[in-house]
């Protein structure tokens, strides 16, 4: 039975880091870069790497946990567990059908999402969606990853950028006038070659010569993405705010996805908002994928820098080609 629209917003959020810290002097160490250059072309500085014994799954349950929490809400009550990765346990079953088990969300259905980047804002879209209709009533969107995983120890221009963290929100039935205003979501396949990795999948299965080959690592044409980041980042957060009926001058603050600093700067500079409305923690975490806007978000929460009534972006673009982005009102 489908009741009537509700509106829904996010009532918990959660975190986790691994305690592995890799800094940039660390990578001077194994590849051919230094701080200097890493910092001035990225702003990062670090990044956290899980140990071997922890998979994404382990990340996720614990980020979950905190939202469930933060909420105050039991795991029984989650309806739906989405999780957003590029870096699942294994093929099937599903992550989220391994952390539902973790956090014992007995009367969860589960699945994962693959939109990399974008991943995130996709699950938030998709989980609202199931609330305002009425066939759920929480559901637990999580954001988690272990990159280092599938990093090319060789391959400077990925191996400084990304990092492993895991964040997850709760959303649930808000008051009226509050939560998700609205939502924009995008993807141009034609740019599918510019961030992937090849191998692995039905096409090209894993095999002798195409580990030997590298072909199960990350591959990125950086400069091509940047482009493609810098223009989209400010286009869909605009847009966003067109379908809310708000303006720049109406934005409290601004969630980004943490790739690179060179790009927040811009999609700040196109929305013509203050730095201090702007939440930034690449420094310390580097790229997270899929992680990296809910990290962010929970940090932003438990420092009090988002209250109740104000209007916050989130916006990240990400493999696929995928954009997306969203405007709430905090509740």
């Amino acid at each position: 039975m489908v009741n009537k629209v509700c509106s829904v917003g996010i009532i918990g959020t959660g975190s986790y880091l691994p305690e592995t810290i890799v800094t940039n002097e660390d990578l001077e160490k194994i590849i051919d870069t230094n701080d200097e250059w890493i910092v001035t072309r990225t702003g990062i500085s670090e990044r956290r790497k899980a140990p071997p014994e922890m998979a994404t799954s382990d990340l996720g349950a614990i980020a979950a946990q905190r939202a469930i929490e933060s909420a105050n809400l039991r795991p029984e009550d989650i309806d739906l567990i989405i999780v957003a990765t590029i870096t699942p346990d294994m093929l099937f079953p599903s992550t989220a059908c391994i952390i539902q088990e973790k956090i014992g969300a007995t009367k969860a259905a589960a699945f994962d999402l693959s939109a990399a980047c974008t991943g995130f804002i996709y699950g938030l879209s998709i989980a609202a969606q199931f609330i305002a209709t009425g066939m759920y009533k929480y559901v637990l969107v999580i954001g988690a990853e272990v990159l280092s995983r599938i990093l090319n120890p060789k391959d400077r221009s990925t191996l400084i950028l990304f990092g492993d963290g895991a964040g997850a929100a709760v959303l649930g039935p808000v008051e009226e006038g509050y939560g998700f205003l609205s939502f924009d979501l995008g993807a141009e396949g034609s740019g599918g070659d510019l961030l992937y990795i090849k191998a692995g999948g039905s096409r090209f299965p894993a095999s002798k010569e195409t580990v030997e080959k590298g072909e199960h690592y990350i591959k990125m044409v950086g400069n091509e993405v940047f482009k493609f980041a810098v223009r989209i980042m400010g286009e869909t957060s605009l847009k966003a705010l067109e379908k809310a009926g708000l303006t720049q001058d109406d934005v409290n603050y601004l969630i980004p996805h943490q790739a690179n600093i060179r790009i927040v700067d811009a999609a700040v500079k196109r929305l013509k908002l203050a730095t201090e409305k702007v939440y930034v923690n690449l420094d310390k975490y580097g790229n997270m994928s899929g992680a990296s806007v809910p990290v962010a978000l929970d940090e932003a929460v438990r420092k009090g820098r988002i209250n109740k009534g104000d209007n916050v972006i989130l916006v990240g673009f990400g493999a696929g080609l995928t954009w997306g982005s969203c405007v709430i009102r905090w509740s």
